[in-house]
């Protein structure tokens, strides 16, 4: 699970943010900061993989806390929160090192979108990359950049519909299981799994039955 702290001085959208990261697989509250300096202390007692980071904190600017983490050695990555849209502050936040930069007002689905594509970084991002292809294709998917790294005809969209399937699915998918799930074609769901598996994202194993060839089912590589 990714250990995540929603640090937001407003109770109502702080106690939104917790409801929207809790029914996001693969997350889970830690603790709600309500300043900057209780983010700080509860870092410091908890182990957190995530901040859920408003950026105008009552005692301190979101940066400053960033700058904060760093100093104390603190490998905590930073979705920063803000209504914020001066894109100097982006530059600036990418400095501090946040990962991802979410607009107020956002839905759930904006939400679970920048985690999934967090948690798939955090899947992609282990051992040693094989060559500048597959450290662009990670950064892409953190940044959600579409297309970079994906083969012609291949969409972007419905491979993070695969993803996002194969996510819900733990024990794996099989090409029709990934087509009912996706609402693709049979034909389509195996190419964007072999795409994964091909690119280390996913993993293929057979799934031998009683009778004729094994099935090839698909899952998410482990971290």
């Amino acid at each position: 699970m990714i250990r995540v702290l929603v640090v937001e001085d407003d109770p109502v959208a702080a106690d939104a943010h917790k409801l929207y990261v809790q029914r996001v697989a693969g997350f889970e509250v830690s603790g709600v900061a309500h300043t900057g300096a209780e983010a700080m202390r509860f870092v410091e007692q908890h182990p957190i993989d995530l901040l859920l980071l408003d950026l105008y904190l009552p005692d301190a600017h979101g940066l400053q806390i960033c700058r904060a983490l760093r100093a104390a050695n603190h490998s905590i990555d930073v979705i920063a929160v803000t209504s914020a849209r001066d894109l100097q502050m982006v530059k600036a936040a990418v400095s501090a090192g946040v990962v991802q930069y979410l607009l107020k007002p956002f839905t759930f689905a904006t939400l679970r979108d920048k985690l999934e594509r967090y948690a798939l970084f955090r899947d992609t991002v282990t051992g040693e990359a094989a060559g500048q292809e597959e450290v662009d294709r990670a950064l892409a998917t953190l940044r959600g950049t579409d297309g970079i790294g994906l083969p012609k005809g291949m969409s972007a969209d419905t491979l993070d519909s695969v993803i996002a399937a194969l996510r819900e699915t733990p024990d794996g998918l099989s090409a029709v299981g990934a087509a009912s799930a996706v609402g693709i074609s049979r034909v389509t769901a195996r190419r964007y799994l072999e795409h994964l598996a091909d690119t280390g994202t996913a993993v293929r194993r057979p799934q031998y039955g009683q009778v004729g060839r094994p099935e090839l089912f698909y899952k998410l590589a482990a971290n």
